[in-house]
């Protein structure tokens, strides 16, 4: 909290330097038509002034008297390329009424990475990219609900939990080996009983709503509440100044920190490796020499976590904030069906009454749905036959889809809601200074328009490093493929590289663009002739400016602005609902 106050007098220390600065430079907008008007009343030479809608001016002494505005070319000579003198007090309130909040909901985010960098990259990515945070969660959701109800129709010991333990890891990078039979003796042996349950439950830790998350959405949503019924209820006051665009163009947060906080993501990475430590003494593997202790045989386990032993696919796997799912979705994924497939298998044995054992008859027991300890024992040939699993191979070596099923269509779904959700907040910003005198494409919604194509192009290149990286991870360390497709393995690699990196960069600079575009409008930066005008979109012969706006009918405002209200509100509204819709409780 101390550092947010801190950064706060930063900020503010900062828009008043910037204030100071521009006063060397301003216009007062007002006072300059006016005495342009003035002098063309005298001269009854009309020349340059328009009405409200951009229409020329008769030369007659009444026509001239109600004219509010004049062309950008009049602007130009009349006022200069200044922009208007800002006031600190406007700049304080509109910084204090719509950005502010949003700044201090950031700290609710999830984070719990080993590295304070990796923290700050999750935060930037965040604001930097709001569709790649709502994809990685709606993903997760997916995932999750994808491998829940794929375990409902396995029938074998520790099933449940180890749905449980595959939905808690997904903010890790998590790692299944057979080698030695670790998988298959984990799945198989009755030894392993207790290992299931215990890291559950050591997994299963809730960090969701507290007071402070609570406080910090409450102010935001109030603080928007109240600002939004303000600005409406004045639409005249400060016209060019006003933050309702920001206040809309922030709005995605809101429904992005609700949603991981009711999905209560286990990124803690520290908390995680040692419920991981503490759970691999209780492990055993099946040996020709009886049932052991996986930890006196190697370092390796049947599931891991720790990328020390093998590098993960791509070093964002390594980062536990859950914004980094993006390039753990797939993986994991693979991974989660190894092992669902294990016990697919053993289910389907245990099914068909067939022991592990080959050549021992099935003993029934006294309880029904309970398997006897001896039908479940054996040497790892056998242990791996019971799970149709390589004897000596690591997944990552063995013949098999190196995509998990579905996982495509799931990344497909989970980019639609967020999608809707950048856009529709953008656009939202974007509808509220576009009809705003004058009405065109101007500074304000071109400023708008690029943060949202930046966050949908850092989502799209983060993307596409996810699947390139896992493509080739997949098919690395292959000595029968030929020359040129190592070649090809080794390009594909450097493009993700480059993407992955090149979209962080994106990032950054959007994340800083957004929280400096704000900045500019509240300082009056874009309270200039350019940018009143509207000429990015009108073009410079036709663009004018509106400076009298007291006796202006501002009717198409206001409505935009309800519109974007409504637009930005019922598209965050309808993201939360149906994540919460998505989100099934796993069966214990």
């Amino acid at each position: 909290m101390m550092q947010l106050l801190r950064d706060t007098m930063k900020i503010r220390l900062f828009l008043l330097l910037l204030a100071s600065l521009q006063g060397a430079y301003a216009v007062n907008f007002t006072d300059c038509f006016i005495n342009f008007r003035n002098h063309a009343n005298q001269t009854l030479n009309a020349s340059g002034l328009v009405d409200a809608h951009g229409g020329n001016i008769a030369n007659t002494s009444s026509e001239i008297s109600n004219a509010v505005a004049f062309t950008y070319d009049a602007c130009l000579s009349q006022c200069g390329s200044g922009i208007q003198k800002p006031t600190w007090a406007n700049i304080s309130q509109q910084f204090s009424a719509w950005l502010l909040p949003y700044l201090a909901l950031i700290s609710q985010l999830p984070f719990g990475a080993r590295h304070r960098v990796d923290n700050l990259m999750s935060a930037v990515l965040t604001v930097g990219s709001p569709v790649l945070a709502g994809y990685s969660m709606i993903l997760t959701i997916l995932n999750a609900r994808w491998i829940s109800r794929r375990f409902e129709t396995v029938s074998f010991p520790n099933a449940r939990d180890a749905a449980r333990i595959l939905i808690s890891l997904q903010q890790t990078p998590l790692k299944i080996t057979n080698e030695d039979s670790l998988l298959s003796s984990l799945v198989v042996l009755p030894e392993n009983d207790d290992w299931w349950p215990t890291i559950a439950d050591f997994l299963d830790y809730t960090l969701t709503w507290s007071i402070a998350s609570a406080t910090s959405i409450a102010w935001v949503v109030v603080a928007y509440i109240l600002t939004v019924v303000g600005s409406l209820s004045d639409v005249n006051a400060n016209l060019n100044t006003n933050g309702q665009g920001t206040g809309s163009v922030w709005l995605w947060l809101i429904p992005i920190v609700i949603g991981w906080l009711q999905l209560s993501p286990k990124c803690d990475y520290v908390r995680i490796k040692r419920a991981m430590d503490n759970a691999d003494a209780m492990a055993f593997v099946a040996t020709h020499n009886g049932v052991k202790k996986a930890s006196a045989l190697s370092e390796r386990r049947a599931i891991s976590i720790d990328s020390t032993l093998e590098q993960p696919s791509s070093p964002d796997e390594d980062s536990s904030p859950p914004v980094y799912n993006y390039a753990r979705a797939i993986p994991w994924s693979r991974s989660a069906e190894d092992v669902f497939d294990a016990f697919r298998m053993a289910s389907n044995n245990f099914r068909a009454h067939r022991p592990v054992r080959t050549g021992d008859t099935w003993k029934n027991a006294d309880r029904r749905n309970i398997i006897e300890p001896c039908n479940r024992s054996g040497n790892p040939s056998e242990v791996n036959a019971y799970c149709r699993l390589p004897r000596y191979a690591a997944p990552r070596y063995g013949v098999r889809n190196p995509w998990a099923s579905g996982i495509f269509f799931r990344m497909f779904v989970a980019s639609l809601l967020p999608l809707a959700l950048q856009w529709a907040t953008t656009g939202a910003a974007v509808l509220v200074v576009y009809f705003t005198p004058t009405v065109g494409l101007g500074c304000r919604s071109l400023g708008y328009i690029i943060y949202g194509a930046l966050a949908t192009m850092v989502w799209a290149m983060l993307i596409m490093s996810s699947i390139i990286s896992h493509y080739t991870y997949s098919y690395s360390g292959r000595s029968s493929w030929s020359p040129f497709f190592s070649i090809a393995m080794r390009l594909a690699k450097i493009l993700s590289n480059l993407l992955r990196r090149g979209g962080k960069f994106v990032a950054i600079v959007n994340s800083i663009w957004v929280v400096t575009g704000a900045m500019l409008q509240f300082t009056d930066v874009y309270d200039n002739c350019y940018c009143n005008s509207s000429v990015l979109g009108r073009g410079a012969q036709y663009g004018y400016d509106i400076v009298i706006t007291a006796n202006l009918d501002l009717g198409l405002t206001k409505a935009a602005w309800w519109g974007a209200l409504a637009l930005a509100c019922s598209t965050s509204l309808g993201f939360i609902f149906l994540m919460s819709l998505l989100t099934d409780r796993v069966p214990t």
